[in-house]
């Protein structure tokens, strides 16, 4: 499956922003998907994951009640919700997709197919 992720630009502190993650292919219902993103000089940081049917969802502390993910089997699409963001926010947003249906949600080695990610600037 092949990712492209869009939505990001310059936003103000408070503000919101929806990325959205199209994929190629007609598997995608059968992937889990999750979001990331880095920052300059760091690791890359989970935020957020759905399974294949978005049954279930998983966030991290960081996010949790900001952001929302979602999916649209559909569209081949997934979404992040982001609102009330924060200077800290700032980073290089990416989507990921898995096969693997285990506990792994957060662990970037755990993805097998990314995006070329999409840059989110919050200005304060």
């Amino acid at each position: 499956v092949q990712l492209q992720a869009s939505g990001g630009g310059l936003v103000q502190a408070g503000g919101s922003l929806r990325l959205s993650c199209a994929a190629s292919g007609r598997t995608f219902s059968t992937y889990a998907l999750g979001w990331f993103r880095q920052a300059p000089g760091q690791e890359r940081e989970f935020l957020s994951a759905i399974t294949w049917n978005g049954g279930a969802t998983y966030y991290a502390d960081s996010v949790q009640g900001r952001f929302t993910i979602s999916r649209d089997n559909a569209k081949s699409t997934a979404y992040l919700q982001m609102n009330s963001l924060k200077p800290e926010d700032t980073a290089v947003y990416y989507c990921a997709a898995r096969r693997t249906h285990d506990s792994a949600w957060y662990l970037v080695a755990a993805y097998t197919y990314w995006g070329p990610g999409t840059q989110v600037t919050v200005s304060s």
